[in-house]
């Protein structure tokens, strides 16, 4: 009977073992499972939780971001510990070093310093750019050039032509078409294999391949003088587009013109450029719970315009919101996440520690 129970307990014994090393699996199964294939990168030019607010006290629905649960706050200052600029901000997200306000690329020491889509494509990865503002434009231009001014909007266009970037849509022609030099980068961009469109429906008809679409011949329009829904298109065309990379992808999506709207202390401006924003967010949202393998990272580079709320009637009454400057804020901004390693996105950080945890939720190595 002895040896009975002993056989018995032995065989439990390597029963609970056996259960425990499966579940061991089962925990390191979960957590590769919880590495995105894709990253999309959404920036609100200038937008803080005053202007969100704003939006969502305009708004007759509810905002796309409010579906959101993980958030966090990145500490936005410059390497100086001053206001940044977009260069700045947006240098920090795309490459992981504070520097000085006008810099893109580059780090304190004007020394070039590799971006997370420099590196996505070194990895074999698909990449994109989408803005409102014109493709050469501060925060898009960090992600992909690297010039000590932010003001080298046609060096920054040359710039494009040493990278393998995928898809790339906003303003900005004439950079890469009337330009000092004499060169013509369309044509460039053209022998690179690029199909270049000028248009939003020349744009639509593109389905596979490398795409440059510039849109306009400075910056795009506002939404309320007649850009239409090309942001959440633009967004939409570009996942279309990268998706079909069986490696994944790396795209930043950028909703310029809140912050424009800041500078120029009108309420109006911000909010239907806000709403517009989240409307490609709406698209991009609903790629990624369709897919399942996408992380999308919802932040801003800095707030525009020191913007409080005085009453609940944001656009019927001039003075239910009040504006404290017309340029950046040091105030921390909000950041959104959602999909697989957005729990990573919560808690209170340095605007570098984007560049980070996207890097670590891509699996890339900083070189």
């Amino acid at each position: 009977m002895r040896q009975i129970i002993k056989t018995s307990l032995i065989l439990f014994s390597l029963t609970i073992f056996a259960l425990a090393c499966q579940q061991e699996v089962e925990v390191e199964k979960t957590v590769d499972s919880a590495k995105p294939r894709n990253v999309i990168l959404m920036i609100g030019d200038g937008m803080g939780v005053a202007q969100i607010q704003a939006a969502i006290l305009a708004a007759d629905h509810a905002l796309n971001l409010e579906s959101l649960n993980n958030i966090g706050f990145s500490k936005t200052n410059n390497a100086e510990g001053k206001i940044t600029d977009s260069a700045a901000g947006g240098t920090a997200m795309a490459c992981g070093v504070k520097t000085y306000n006008g810099a893109i690329g580059l780090d304190a020491n004007k020394q070039p310093v590799k971006s997370i889509l420099h590196y996505a494509e070194d990895a074999g990865l698909a990449s994109g750019l989408v803005a409102t503002s014109t493709i050469t434009h501060a925060t898009p231009a960090s992600f992909i050039a690297h010039e000590e001014s932010r003001k080298s909007y046609q060096a920054i266009a040359r710039d494009f032509l040493d990278t393998d970037i995928d898809v790339f849509i906003g303003g900005g022609y004439n950079d890469f078409a009337k330009r000092d030099d004499g060169l013509n980068l369309i044509d460039s961009l053209t022998t690179r294999g690029y199909q270049v469109v000028t248009d939003q429906a020349a744009m639509a008809d593109i389905k596979t391949g490398k795409l440059a679409a510039l849109l306009n011949e400075g910056p795009m329009p506002p939404v309320a003088l007649g850009r239409g829904d090309m942001l959440p298109n633009a967004a939409t065309k570009a996942i279309e587009l990268l998706k079909q990379d069986p490696d994944g992808f790396f795209l930043m999506v950028e909703g310029s013109q809140i912050d424009w709207g800041g500078h120029e202390n009108n309420i109006g401006y911000v909010v239907t450029e806000l709403l517009d924003f989240d409307k490609a967010i709406g698209q991009v949202l609903e790629f990624a719970r369709q897919d399942g393998n996408t992380l999308v990272i919802i932040t801003a580079d800095h707030e525009t315009g020191g913007l409080s709320l005085l009453d609940v009637d944001v656009l019927g009454d001039s003075t239910a919101v009040n504006f404290s400057t017309d340029y950046h804020t040091g105030v921390m901004v909000p950041v959104y996440a959602y999909g697989p390693g957005a729990e990573a996105f919560r808690g209170t950080y340095e605007n570098t520690a984007i560049f980070d945890k996207m890097m670590t939720a891509l699996g890339l190595d900083k070189q």
